[in-house]
């Protein structure tokens, strides 16, 4: 009589259903796949829940909106023969399987769960990638969890103990982090350098001249040997800022030089040279963000909402990472399918490879990429998903694609007096550009050659202010935060999520501006705890973080070593500080209701609103009306500014419902 085989029953645990779903088809019926929704377990929310004087001690606590989850997953462990913690490759993911891990040893009834866990880790959600992890478990990497741990302990450390100064000093109910303070910092400083910076007139200067029938124009460069414009180079409390600006400021100077100037020219120079440009790497988590958000105006939690859809659709690597590395098999693949889609011509030389500038990055994890190539678009997936799918595809397949040929033209002109110079370009190869779609047009200048004669069609002076220095966009205060080092890739978007929703900041046709209460509070913050919010210092702390990930340092240690010195300063401003006043904005008006008091524009929980300055006293408030500089396009009414209920901005009409019209955008 043959012997039955025993059934072996395995558990394999994941964050969430979508990946769940998805894993669930690559196995077979011997697994059973469990989501976990996230964190089961956390610090408390009313309390600091860690004792930082003792030995750091973390008194943890299952979320109660877990309950359901955690009894699952408890029924789900009885019995099984083992158990495969496949949570997301990163710290935070290590934690989840770590937490996981001690629920179902320590809160699974009589029968205990040690022994059966596996850890496993990939980076794309395929049945390869899958089956592939599976041949080598492993063990949860304390490591990882302790620098997720060390992070998790030093932002509750801060925030709950600058949050109650905040209270006594700025107003009741502000709340700080560590980082997200910094990031509030650093928009509060390009605003001041905003407000002091002077801008000047400058004018250019522009010829149009001809040959023949042939006429193109032509700007002023050098003035004997005088450069024409100069560049003014500014030291920022972010790094330098350059702009640029002519020699002449005032119109009678430019109205003398002009008048001086002949109109006979004569082709000093003549130079044309192929230039080739190469693709750039795959996206990396910070360059994703950034590229949405100059593309498609998307916020950075949008950008990531949609890109963990694509992931846990096993449709794109993972999608928090520094790396720009790829492997050779995705590199080969990109390879063979470009030379069948466009042509041998079109597939660089040989692999090319990049080089991570990060020096946390993680060469065992790739940039974001597709997992399929040949997967150009999906039916699975909805228009959003399928517009961040195409720009990951795009960059990465390009990465393996010839680089594009152009030939350059520049043509130096004199008339004696002045240099004038005109740049031409010329496609010879599209090379990549025809994977990524960027467009180019050939800018085409005449063909001359040194010591031809051209004739001046007409001169002219044009009016202009030094450019000042730009607020940040999502795009550009993402990029100056992981220059600086600051934050880490799955930190971004909710760094800025959280200054938007704490109101230290708003965003204004595109661009983050500090509120009163933002500034009052930055104020406050550097002034007493400079150390803390400057960019060297938290900069340090992620490198400390990255030394625990790495297993080179003590995440206890670095926790008392901080907390020492700052309880001495927190005890020290609670005592010595001044109470920073938050200005309030007055609308001009007495208050209708008491006939006493002024109305002032204060900031609520769902925005500005107009109230009483004798509050509470007086508890008058009504809607702020924020006018437009532009009329409705539609009807002819003054335009308002308006917010949808997550705080976006958008144009409606004054006249609404009269009138509907409605736009994102200025007419």
């Amino acid at each position: 009589m043959a012997v039955m085989k025993k059934q072996i029953n395995r558990l394999l645990v994941v964050e969430s259903p979508t990946k769940a779903r998805t894993i669930g088809r690559f196995l077979g019926k011997d697994y059973r796949v469990v989501a976990t929704v996230g964190h089961l377990r956390d610090l408390p929310k009313s309390k600091m829940g860690v004792d930082l004087d003792g030995d750091i001690k973390i008194d943890y606590v299952v979320d109660g909106a877990k309950n359901k989850a955690i009894a699952e997953l408890k029924k789900a462990a009885s019995g099984v023969d083992e158990i495969w913690l496949a949570t997301d490759p990163d710290r935070e993911g290590e934690a989840i399987a770590w937490h996981v891990k001690w629920i179902l040893e320590n809160l699974g009834g009589k029968k205990t769960n040690k022994g059966k866990f596996r850890r496993i880790v990939f980076h794309e959600i395929t049945k390869g990638a899958i089956e592939e992890a599976m041949k080598k478990p492993g063990k949860i990497d304390e490591d990882l969890v302790a620098a997720q741990q060390g992070r998790r302990v030093l932002d509750r450390a801060v925030g709950y103990s600058l949050s109650p100064v905040l209270w006594k000093k700025v107003r009741r109910g502000l709340s700080a982090g560590r980082v997200q303070s910094v990031a509030v910092r650093l928009v509060c400083e390009r605003e001041r350098e905003i407000e002091k910076f002077g801008q000047e007139k400058f004018f250019k200067v522009f010829a149009k001249v001809k040959k023949g029938k042939e006429s193109f124009t032509t700007e002023l460069v050098r003035v004997g040997k005088e450069r024409f414009m100069k560049t003014v180079k500014l030291n920022l409390f972010d790094g330098s800022y350059s702009y640029s600006k002519s020699i002449f400021d005032k119109k009678t100077k430019l109205d003398s030089f002009l008048k001086k100037l002949s109109t006979d020219f004569v082709v000093e120079k003549v130079e044309a040279r192929e230039n080739k440009r190469n693709p750039g790497p795959a996206f990396t988590t910070s360059k994703l963000q950034q590229a949405a958000a100059l593309k498609m105006s998307w916020s950075g939690r949008q950008t990531m909402s949609v890109a963990q859809r694509l992931y846990e659709k096993g449709l794109i690597t993972y999608h928090r990472t520094d790396s720009v590395y790829l492997s050779e098999k995705a590199m080969a693949q990109m390879a063979k399918f470009i030379e069948k889609k466009y042509g041998k011509e079109y597939v660089a030389v040989k692999p090319r490879f990049y080089k991570n500038n990060s020096k946390n990055a993680q060469e065992a994890h790739e940039a974001i990429r597709p997992t399929e190539v040949s997967v150009t678009v999906s039916k699975k997936i909805e228009a959003r998903e399928t517009k961040l799918y195409e720009m990951i595809w795009k960059r990465a397949v390009a990465t393996q694609a010839a680089g594009a040929l152009m030939e350059k033209t520049n043509i130096e002109i004199s008339n004696g007096t002045g240099i004038f110079s005109s740049f031409g370009v010329r496609m010879l190869f599209d090379g990549f550009l025809k994977i990524t779609g960027e467009r180019h047009e050939d800018q085409l200048l005449p063909k001359l050659g040194k010591g031809d004669v051209l004739k001046g069609i007409k001169i002219w002076g044009e009016e202009n202010l030094t450019s000042l220095p730009p607020r940040y966009s999502d795009a550009s205060l993402v990029r100056c935060l992981e220059k600086q080092g600051i934050g880490r890739p799955s930190t971004y978007a909710p760094i800025i999520s959280t200054i938007l929703a704490r109101q230290y900041v708003e965003r204004e046709e595109g661009r983050f501006k500090p509120t009163v209460l933002g500034m009052a509070s930055n104020e406050f913050l550097v002034k007493n705890f400079s150390e803390v919010l400057s960019l060297p210092f938290t900069a340090g702390m992620e490198e400390d973080l990255d030394k625990i990930a790495g297993g080179k340092q003590d995440w206890k240690k670095m926790i008392k070593r901080f907390w020492k010195k700052f309880t001495v300063e927190i005890k020290k401003v609670e005592k010595t500080a001044d109470r920073v006043r938050v200005e309030t904005e007055k609308v001009g008006r007495k208050c209708p209701e008491c006939k006493k008091g002024e109305l002032v524009v204060r900031l609520g929980r769902f925005g500005k609103f107009i109230s009483c300055n004798r509050f509470p006293e007086c508890k008058h408030t009504e809607p702020l009306v924020e006018w437009a500089d532009f009329n409705c396009p539609v009807c002819g009414a003054k335009a308002v500014v308006k917010k949808t209920r997550k705080g976006r901005k958008f144009f409606g009409c004054s006249k609404y419902p009269e009138c509907k019209w409605a736009g994102w955008k200025k007419p």
